[in-house]
């Protein structure tokens, strides 16, 4: 049998041959960590090969996500479907071994890490998404969830800030099944880090309130096996394994060094560093001996197959929960959840109301036929109005609920959700108001590319928020929004499109959705029922004249009823105006030539956009001699009435833009 350096020095040599054949990555991580890896996964990590999605599995994130070959060396190990070819196709187009992780790409990766900091804030949320399914489903005799979340940090995940926000988070809930291995290896991109980085780390996760293992050698088993022992016993708390090792370890003169972090070693330097390592086979060859030390395959499988003994009893004990436990692993919907009926009563409900009103409503209706969903707000839930009324939130004290107090932490917040989603079972969806977007667009952007399903709740979408003046009031937010490749945003015009904008995004199980509501009231519009169908097509003829238009009044959110009263006025001294409502310019887009071209007819080339964001982004409907009335600067701080009439939205305004436009 392989000694536990030999195992660990197949990470080292697979990470230090893959990167080299590349030409580009970082084999230092992986070779630094290989040790610690090695105890975790042979002796504690709860997973199957054969089966990688396997519902009761233990989730491991590796958050310094530069060290991906550390993670492909690993599955490749183990048994996971992915081969030495994979491995030496590292870092090439279409490979399932991106120089990052990416989830969908290689079996076995559970989420997407590359920006620091937001693997560790992943792994908070599938903590979160554990704990909280295990209270909801699990019965006395039957622990049908049971399993603990790994994750891998280094310095710069520390580093950022947004490491700060979710621990403190982690340490708040008592998240007694996460545990954290710190990779202090005293070395970044710059070199050695106490120049910037001076932390007392063990201090200051104590503060969060974790449990924490200092000063292991991260390169003796032993001790690191030692270390785990204590994080599973400390399970009222998350726990912190502050891991001392050596970037680069085994290579003769880069170990230790800058230089072994993000570049390839070098062909001399792999091979002096196989002769200190006392490994001898060729690149990319793993002996059969150790194969078989690393190979998790029937072992994971047998306790897939104990699981599913256990789930079959459950199931017999509780047939409707297993069923609905089922059913919310596939992803799937319940088929009566009301969502379009919600829409019908909507639309005769009538009510002059803000959408973030209208938010509330769907949620105080839909919420209780959907456990899946998991709802929270980033210290704004009274604004955001996304605590409905049968929700409840969930504190270290009692793990039982539906809902979590993000507090100030937008970025750490979207991070957590997109962990949430990640896990499975649930459809997470937090709240702030929309300008604070800027601070978690990195996990926006990152829950579109790992195509997760968050719902994100932007409300105070406008300077139409008043008087806490230009750094609430959002102008530029929502073309970044809409430019986030699959990135669905919605920007309702009334309490209907609101309730339509909340069945499409729980609907679309392949990407985040944003919805961006407003503080102010606005008036319900009228609609027929082919209008009402039209909506879930991201813009339609709201409104429309006899005959071929000679203008297009294009309007989102607030502004349509800018454009309705115009159309009115319009047409009452002769002119044809269509005005067409577009909740969601990207599903607009996504429509087929016809639908689009039967709203926005080509012929009619008078258009005006209007929305109290920054014009730049309306050129591409109204087209470069439209018009838009818009933002091109930044609001006041002013009552919201004044505002829209200081910056041009009033019915008058666009009448005039209107007359003039037309001659």
């Amino acid at each position: 049998m392989p000694s536990r350096r030999q195992l660990a020095n197949a990470i080292r040599a697979l990470s230090m041959d893959a990167v080299q054949k590349a030409k580009s990555g970082h084999p230092g991580a992986p070779m630094g960590m290989a040790d610690i890896a090695e105890v975790l996964w042979n002796d504690y990590l709860k997973h199957n090969p054969a089966n990688p999605k396997w519902a009761d599995r233990d989730r491991f994130v590796l958050s310094n996500g530069h060290g991906s070959m550390l993670l492909y060396s690993l599955l490749h190990l183990t048994g996971y479907d992915l081969t030495l070819e994979d491995l030496q196709n590292f870092r090439q187009l279409h490979s399932r071994t991106p120089g990052h992780p990416e989830l969908g790409y290689t079996p076995g990766v559970e989420t997407t890490t590359g920006p620091l900091g937001q693997g560790l804030a992943n792994a908070v949320g599938m903590a979160i998404a554990e704990r909280t399914l295990a209270a909801e489903y699990n019965r006395a005799g039957h622990e049908i969830i049971d399993h603990r979340t790994w994750c891998f940090a280094g310095d710069g995940c520390l580093m950022e800030g947004i490491s700060h926000e979710v621990c403190s988070l982690a340490g708040t809930q008592g998240l007694g099944k996460l545990t954290v291995f710190y990779d202090d290896n005293g070395i970044s991109i710059d070199g050695e880090v106490e120049g910037w980085f001076t932390d007392d780390t063990a201090k200051r996760f104590e503060a969060y309130g974790w449990h924490v293992v200092p000063d292991v050698d991260g390169h003796d088993p032993a001790q690191v096996d030692a270390a785990i022992q204590l994080a599973i016993q400390n399970d009222d708390r998350p726990s912190l394994i502050i891991c001392k090792t050596v970037i680069g370890f085994g290579s003769p003169n880069k170990a230790g060094k800058e230089e072994a972090h993000g570049a390839a070693l070098g062909d001399d330097e792999v091979e002096a560093t196989r002769k200190q390592l006392g490994w001898p086979h060729p690149p990319f060859h793993v002996p059969d001996d150790i194969y078989a030390g690393w190979d998790a395959k029937d072992a994971g499988s047998q306790r897939e197959k104990q699981w599913d003994e256990r789930f079959a009893r459950y199931a017999e004990a509780y047939p409707e929960l297993a069923k609905e436990l089922e059913r919310r692993w596939r992803g799937e919907l319940p088929g009566d959840f009301g969502g379009e009926k919600l829409i019908q009563e909507t639309q005769r409900a009538g009510d002059e109301t803000a959408t973030r009103k209208a938010s509330l409503a769907v949620l105080n209706a839909l919420a209780p036929t959907l456990p899946e969903l998991f709802g929270g707000s980033a210290d704004l839930a009274p604004s955001n109005l996304t605590f409905w009324k049968g929700a409840k939130a969930i504190s270290k004290e009692d793990v039982a609920g539906t809902y979590l107090h993000y507090g100030v932490r937008e970025f750490g917040m979207a991070a957590i959700m997109n962990g949430i989603s990640m896990h499975g079972a649930f459809i997470p969806y937090g709240a702030t108001f929309l300008t604070f977007m800027e601070y978690m667009h990195n996990a926006v952007r990152m829950a579109a590319l790992a195509r997760r399903q968050v719902i994100h709740v932007f409300t105070h979408d406008s300077i139409g928020l008043g008087e806490d003046g230009p750094t609430h009031q959002p102008v530029e937010q929502l073309n970044a929004l809409r430019i986030t490749p699959n990135l669905v945003t919605w920007r309702p015009c009334d309490a209907t499109e609101t309730a339509a904008a909340w069945v499409q995004a729980l609907k679309r199980s392949a990407g985040p959705s944003a919805l961006v509501l407003t503080r102010q009231n606005l008036p319900p519009q009228e609609r027929t029922t082919a209008q009402l169908a039209h909506i879930e097509r991201g813009g339609y003829v709201l409104r429309d004249c006899e005959g071929t238009p000679e203008l297009i009044l294009i309007g989102t959110g607030s502004e349509v009823q800018l454009a309705m009263g115009a159309a009115e006025v319009l047409e009452k001294e002769g002119r044809k105006v269509r005005v067409v409502s577009m909740p969601s310019t990207t599903v607009f887009d996504e429509q087929d030539a016809d639908y689009r071209e039967s709203v926005l007819p080509s012929a009619v080339r008078k258009r005006i956009a209007i929305e109290a964001a920054h014009v730049d982004y309306w050129y591409k409907h109204v087209g470069l001699d439209g018009r838009v009335i818009g933002m091109t600067g930044y609001g006041e701080s002013a009552p919201a009435s004044d505002l829209f009439k200081h910056f041009g939205f009033t019915v008058d305004n666009v009448v005039e833009q209107a007359k003039a436009y037309l001659g």
